[in-house]
């Protein structure tokens, strides 16, 4: 979706064409698959961070546009609301001090953001759901003035033809509605790419599946939404929900939501295009000029336009990527499964372990998807939203006897996936201090059982204690996330509660 996109009416023929197109795309990646035209192993990993906008009083600023023109970088761009920035890191290759590297361009991206911001009175806030956001906040109204948005926006709605329910069951309960996919704003994440051959795409994408429940254990960061306290990582069921183009009747035939764990494992990185051609009615029916199968047959490397808009509009939490460099196509896998936050520090922990797990997972004997039903990496993944650092996940027992265990998430992650991770992160080339360190932050999360979203609903409570009202509380624990943010500490290391305010005189 990041891809210039013209807003404009469609009529009938426009999605019988585009289907057709989509037809010939898949064709085409068929036929790339099969003549092995895709890229060489290279190693490739790419980051983007979702950010949101904040005052100095913790609220939501709506102002993405003054606040980017004063960046002036092609490394930041919109994202779906006014309170939304982007910014994107240039893909770096795997190894050595691959992870020291990205901790220091982010840090001078973010601090060179946030000085920007605030000659408008705003901040750049680090967290994957802004706790102090409203209802108000979150309408067609405050979407970014950009067309693929509001096109987009537009034809969600259409397809859904009501108003869409949000019903997220947590610690409390939120129920209400909404008339436009505003609220999918409030999800802010970090996105991991890949670079992958076809013939290793499905071993990575079904790992990181496996351990997308892993991942959310360690970094949930989203515990609050419309003054109410949710899931440990209310995003996964808020993006569902407010991207949901089912109505209660088409939900109650099973058909599938847009925003997808998926229902199997697959062997190959054409299941799932396959998969998003046989579900997934076009949103937007955008042709380009064009035909895939002629440019094949002249020796040429298609765009497959169509397939890739599509694509980008179902939301898997590990998507695969189609893209072009340098006249060569390539596959990724996109991992869309972590918020953003809490520091830079910590946002690369995360990546550290993601990318060290899912290679030594790759590369299994017995790789744990032929161990782990679907169902159970689904309900696994359901299951750390919900609790996140004190999730329990099924996972298959080590030793010859097999079968699987549940077991606390937090053991699982120390006394197994870490490990494999700092395995992972070698069989990279990466640096030792560089995979001690940041597996060294996962590994003190879990020892203390705390990430983003426990620390968050801790300092909430201590501020409701100490008598603050709900509304109060929450803009104090934000503006104290975001001091703490700044000054980049790891999250377990971060005090809870709020600062003594200093007695004057």
């Amino acid at each position: 979706m990041g891809e210039k996109v013209v807003a404009g009416p469609f009529d009938l023929s426009d999605r019988q064409r585009y289907r057709g197109k989509l037809r010939k795309c898949l064709t085409g990646l068929e036929r790339l698959l099969e003549e092995k035209r895709f890229d060489r192993p290279q190693n490739l990993m790419g980051l983007e961070i979702e950010l949101n906008l904040a005052g100095p009083d913790g609220m939501p600023r709506m102002m993405n546009a003054q606040v980017l023109e004063r960046i002036a970088s092609r490394d930041f761009q919109t994202e779906l609301a006014m309170f939304n920035l982007e910014v994107n890191i240039a893909p770096h290759r795997l190894g050595g001090r691959v992870f020291d590297r990205l901790a220091e361009e982010l840090r001078t991206s973010l601090g060179y953001a946030h000085r920007k911001a605030s000659e408008v009175d705003a901040g750049i806030v680090m967290i994957g759901i802004l706790p102090t956001l409203g209802q108000n906040d979150l309408v067609s109204s405050n979407l970014s003035d950009v067309d693929r948005y509001t096109l987009l926006n537009d034809q969600i709605v259409a397809a859904r033809g009501e108003d869409f329910a949000l019903d997220i069951d947590g610690v409390e309960r939120l129920v209400c509605t909404s008339g436009s996919i505003a609220p999918e704003a409030a999800c802010t994440s970090v996105q991991l790419h890949l670079q992958v051959t076809p013939g290793r795409f499905a071993d990575v994408w079904n790992a990181a599946q496996a351990v997308a429940a892993a991942q959310i254990a360690v970094g949930a960061n989203s515990p609050f939404l419309f003054g109410r306290e949710l899931w440990r990582e209310s995003r996964p069921p808020l993006f569902q929900q407010s991207t949901d183009t089912r109505p209660p009747e088409l939900q109650a035939q099973g058909v599938r939501p847009r925003t997808w764990f998926g229902e199997r494992w697959i062997s190959s990185a054409y299941d799932l295009f396959e998969e998003n051609l046989r579900f997934f009615p076009p949103l937007l029916p955008i042709c380009d000029d064009e035909d895939p199968l002629a440019v094949l047959d002249d020796g040429g490397i298609p765009k497959l336009a169509e397939l890739v808009l599509h694509n980008g509009t179902v939301y898997r939490w590990n998507r695969p990527v189609y893209g072009i460099a340098d006249g060569v196509p390539h596959l990724r896998v996109e991992n869309r499964v972590l918020p953003a936050g809490p520091t830079v520090t910590d946002v690369i922990a995360n990546a550290a372990f993601y990318y060290g797990l899912v290679r030594a997972l790759a590369e299994e004997a017995r790789p744990v998807w032929t161990r782990l039903s679907f169902e159970s990496a689904a309900a696994n993944f359901d299951a750390a939203c919900r609790h996140g650092i004190e999730a329990r996940l099924e996972w298959p027992r080590r030793g010859r006897y097999g079968g699987t265990a549940r077991v606390d998430a937090v053991n699982l992650v120390r006394d197994e996936l870490l490990p494999l991770a700092a395995a992972g992160l070698d069989a990279w080339g990466v640096e030792p201090a560089d995979r001690d360190l940041y597996l060294g932050v996962i590994e003190d999360r879990c020892r203390l059982r705390v990430n983003g979203a426990s620390w968050q609903a801790a300092t909430f409570h201590r501020a409701l204690e100490k008598g603050h009202a709900r509304d109060t509380a929450l803009a104090a624990t934000t503006r104290r996330y975001g001091e703490l943010m700044h000054l980049g500490e790891p999250v377990h290391t971060w005090p809870v509660g709020l600062p003594e305010p200093v007695p004057l005189g």
